[in-house]
């Protein structure tokens, strides 16, 4: 049930009335967008809500039991407020949405309909569809601990404990030779092995992709010294020679790499005695001793 101030519930009675929708966007990043389906600029809670932004919803569905709701927000992508970059770079990814019923002569006249979160991004050649998922989604998703044989914690955070700014777990290099759209030949990491970046972070610092972030596949080092990098997934913005970058090593989550590769076992977040589905799996069999000890 929605609360109504008394002025807007008096300009609803009136019979004739002036509502549009308004949308606020908020990005993990800290930057909030506005959007309205009305011709003029309206403002509140300190947001401009700009018009004829190409954004526009679909109907609100709602029910009464746990499952989600869900909502569909269209867009152009020629707007400059959504650009097809931001999407590609995840900006807009889980971004907290708003929708509110606005009086538009009078902005301090409005209700919160919703509250949810930008779910999958469908693109088109032109445009982009957002969909929109009610609160309810939280409840779907794991919190606390999970039981595991490998390490639950990402490397380098306050439950590792590791220092990956150490000279053997960081490195810095350039492009020298774009290969595919997500591998290319390094220069700078000729001291390390085979394999001591794979599944780490890479960070460009030069180059139209300075200030993100991907994950490396693969790093492969010839005989002859040349690095090969591919990443997890194709960069955004294409790679050029002479891109440069930081590097840090990554981690399989297992216990071995933890104590050999690292020797931060302390630290070990995972459970490495774990039962697996092999023991669920077996059975008894002729020549054990069947004493009703564990398999």
């Amino acid at each position: 049930m929605k609360t109504l101030n008394a002025t807007l519930q008096a300009h609803l009675d009136d019979g004739t009335t002036t509502l549009c929708w308004c949308w606020r966007l908020s990005r993990a990043d800290g930057v909030a967008l506005g959007f309205t389906d009305h011709d003029q600029v309206l403002a509140f809670d300190g947001t401009s809500f700009e018009p004829e932004s190409g954004l526009a919803a679909s109907e609100i569905r709602s029910g009464s039991d746990l499952a989600v709701d869900a909502q569909d927000a269209a867009g152009v992508l020629t707007s400059d407020r959504i650009t097809e970059t931001d999407i590609l770079d995840g900006r807009w990814d889980n971004a907290r949405v708003e929708l509110w019923r606005v009086n538009w002569i009078d902005p301090q006249q409005r209700v919160l309909m919703r509250r949810g979160a930008v779910g999958q991004i469908r693109r088109g050649r032109m445009a982009f569809v957002a969909e929109v998922r009610s609160m309810a989604h939280v409840l779907g998703q794991t919190v606390g601990r999970t039981f595991q044989a490998g390490c639950d914690a990402a490397l380098g955070d306050t439950r590792c404990k590791f220092d990956l700014e150490s000279s053997a777990y960081r490195g810095t290099g350039s492009v020298i030779d774009p290969l595919r759209d997500r591998a290319f030949l390094a220069t700078g990491l000729s001291g390390y092995a085979t394999g001591w970046f794979t599944g780490g972070t890479i960070s460009w610092t030069s180059g139209a992709s300075a200030g993100r972030q991907a994950e490396v596949l693969t790093h492969d080092r010839s005989t002859d010294g040349s690095v090969a990098l591919t990443l997890l997934g194709a960069p955004v913005c294409a790679l050029t020679a002479g891109d440069a970058f930081t590097i840090h090593a990554g981690c399989d989550k297992r216990m071995a790499t933890c104590s050999g590769k690292f020797a931060n076992a302390a630290n070990f977040r995972g459970f490495p005695h774990i039962p697996g589905q092999d023991a669920v799996l077996r059975y008894a069999s002729q020549g054990e001793s069947n004493d009703g000890s564990v398999l």
